[in-house]
């Protein structure tokens, strides 16, 4: 299926979720916009032009084929509950990360050392649904601003247990002007999340190339 022949919705309008959206349009992809203040989903669209358009969640979720909550991981549950019978059957982006202030002017882990918002979510969403771990190995800014990065584009690792909805993602990832790169399951989720080895804040350290990620990384 060609991107232009997915439809996708932005729930959550943050900095996290504008970022997303505004990638993607740049990339020339159509995207619904949903927030609890429709306003504001309303004024972003005009911002963002023609290939915006804003709704209420519930139709929005209806609409898409692909559905991006850009919430905190603890708003996830609730949502995942209030929505349940719209998000059947639909593709859910997870892009959150499970941490919290640690007091100290950094954060900490609101979940087991082992433990992974991806894994966890996994089993809250419908059965007929397909969790993806994908847009949340990069920090805002980079997220922002390393998007279509010349020449070599900055890769945005993602994991999923559903292969065959990996081009959809591939294809979104490319849209949003970053190189996609597959990593395995859902059970992979750990290594993309804040602390992870392959987060910008976990021990990769930085946005790399394609070319970069091959020197980095040994797969068995």
């Amino acid at each position: 299926m060609k991107t232009e022949n997915t439809k996708v919705a932005v729930i959550g309008l943050g900095k996290i979720g504008e970022a997303i959206a505004t990638n993607l349009v740049k990339g020339n992809h159509s995207v619904i916009l949903a927030s609890r203040d429709l306003e504001k989903a309303k004024s972003l669209a005009k911002k963002l032009g023609s290939l915006v358009t804003a709704k209420e969640t519930s139709p929005a979720i209806k609409e898409a084929d692909v559905i991006i909550p850009a919430l905190y991981f603890n708003s996830l549950k609730e949502f995942f509950q209030t929505y349940a019978v719209e998000l059947e059957g639909k593709i859910i982006i997870d892009v959150s990360n499970p941490i919290a202030p640690d007091g100290n002017g950094g954060f900490k882990k609101i979940v087991g050392e082992q433990e992974s918002a991806g894994q966890i979510l996994s089993n809250l969403i419908p059965k007929s649904a397909k969790l993806i771990k994908a847009f949340g190995t990069l920090g805002v800014g980079s997220l922002a601003g390393a998007a279509f990065n010349s020449p070599e584009r900055k890769v945005l690792f993602y994991a999923s247990d559903s292969t065959n909805s990996n081009q959809q993602i591939d294809e979104l990832i490319a849209s949003s002007g970053f190189e996609p790169f597959h990593v395995g399951g859902i059970d992979q989720s750990i290594r993309l999340e804040v602390f992870g080895d392959l987060h910008e804040f976990g021990r990769i350290g930085k946005t790399v190339t394609l070319q970069e990620v091959k020197g980095i990384l040994t797969y068995s």
